[in-house]
């Protein structure tokens, strides 16, 4: 007997800044997936945060076509246990359209890294790629991950977190803080949002004053870090409970930092795979990747950045993130691909695990009788 077909739904888009990021790594994706595997159900959400499908929603969404959402049926899911269907929406009617097995988010940032959409999953039962609801938080938090970091004796740079509400009231009071902490550059950054987005290298007040108020634009907190000389360092991290890392490769950026231009705009930073480190060190790098990720109780995937200061040789941990990108030029697909894992074998692969860690959700007692 021939295996049925994975029903999948692909989530892209999303009321995030980075919706156009999402859009162009499921576009990656949906080139890989098997038709032969896969009945594939594309779920575009709008900035606005209608969730639609339909033949040509990327393309609609991408502003590739001259449709309007009026081509197109709004859907969504319930948040009642093992309800796996995706509905309708037509008015005030909903209608069963397809069952789900499995759930692929390609959602960077707000809503859909956080862990706000890995909690609904949770709560219906879903089988989803990617962390869990405490993995995606913490990952996404950059102030949080770092205290996390911090207590497992894996080094961070030294930082600052200020809210909006700080920002208006205490202005005079967070400059002199941080000037007293480090000297400039100084980065300052959205504590919860991914792909560069609204971080500012800051070289002087006037910078950090600015770049504090863009920040403050994406997040209610606002991360500013101590900046250093840095090598930039990723690794690819794949799996649930026994993760296993990639070989590390080195971003030479194209501009000052690797900012969202330079990862997704400009093709003229360049990705050296592997990055040219002593072996020792790269073995230990990817040791420390690997308990990054579990401190964090990551799934599924995450690619964790590494600076290594140019003068002393140190290495930080940066970040990880849990949904990284998919697009053509981004680092997690390349660095396995490098490593001996094909694109469209990792696809699969994170399609597995999803389903492997929903068999172990299911393994756990909800009701307890004294």
């Amino acid at each position: 007997m021939t295996q049925r077909k994975i029903n999948l739904a692909v989530l892209f888009g999303g009321r995030s800044g980075e919706h156009e990021v999402s859009l162009e790594s499921a576009r990656s994706v949906f080139n890989v997936l098997s038709p032969e595997k896969y009945n594939v159900i594309p779920i575009g959400i709008t900035h606005e945060g209608l969730w639609l499908t339909g033949e040509g929603i990327h393309a609609f969404l991408s502003g590739e076509s001259n449709a309007t959402m009026e081509g197109f049926q709004r859907v969504t899911f319930l948040n009642e246990p093992d309800c796996h269907t995706l509905f309708t929406l037509d008015g005030e009617t909903i209608k069963p359209l397809v069952d789900i097995d499995v759930v692929f988010p390609m959602l960077h940032g707000t809503f859909g890294e956080d862990g706000t959409l890995q909690g609904f999953f949770e709560m219906a039962g879903f089988a989803y790629v990617g962390a869990g609801v405490l993995g995606s938080a913490a990952g996404m938090d950059k102030a949080l991950f770092k205290d996390v970091m911090r207590a497992n004796h894996i080094p961070v740079v030294s930082s600052i977190i200020v809210s909006r509400k700080e920002i208006r009231n205490e202005m005079a009071q967070i400059l002199d803080q941080i000037e007293a902490l480090t000297a400039y550059p100084i980065f300052t950054k959205p504590a919860n949002l991914g792909s560069s987005v609204g971080i500012s290298k800051c070289k002087n007040r006037a910078d950090l004053l600015e770049g504090i108020m863009e920040a403050a634009r994406f997040d209610r907190r606002v991360l500013i870090e101590k900046g250093i000389d840095a090598r930039e360092i990723e690794i690819s991290v794949l799996g649930n409970e026994y993760p296993k890392a990639s070989l590390p490769g080195e971003v030479i950026p194209c501009e000052e930092f690797y900012s969202y231009d330079a990862k997704y705009v400009d093709d003229d930073s360049e990705l050296i795979i592997p990055a040219p480190l002593p072996f020792e060190l790269q073995e230990e790098l990817r040791e420390v990747a690997v308990r990054a990720y579990k401190a964090i109780d990551c799934a599924g995937m995450a690619r964790v950045d590494f600076l290594m200061d140019k003068k002393t040789g140190e290495f930080y941990l940066n970040e990880v993130n849990t949904i990284p990108g998919f697009t053509s030029i981004s680092m997690y697909p390349k660095l396995w691909e490098a490593t001996g894992l094909p694109y469209a074998t990792l696809v699969d692969e994170l399609i597995q695990l999803a389903l492997d860690r929903k068999k172990e959700r299911d393994e756990t007692i909800y009701t307890y009788e004294g």
